[in-house]
């Protein structure tokens, strides 16, 4: 069973940590001491990564429609 959740990392001591809701645990059938596999992902995309997936979008749409775009730019 997967569960998708997004938690907020609180510091403890000099480390981060995320918590598993009670809710959770129970409905996945762990109980402290299980083992579990954990994936990591930003839950929002940082500017820079959007920034950069635009510059490579507009890169190639340029590359694709360069004739048509010469042709506008000389009208």
């Amino acid at each position: 069973m997967t569960v998708n959740a997004t938690q907020k990392i609180i510091k403890v001591g000099s480390s981060g940590a995320v918590t598993i809701p009670a809710k959770d645990m129970k409905r996945m059938g762990v109980s402290f001491g299980d083992e579990l596999k954990v994936t990591f992902e930003p839950a929002k995309e940082r500017p820079d990564d959007h920034a950069v997936e635009v510059v490579e979008l507009t890169q190639k749409l340029i590359k694709r429609h360069k004739k048509a775009l010469k042709n506008l730019s000389q009208r």
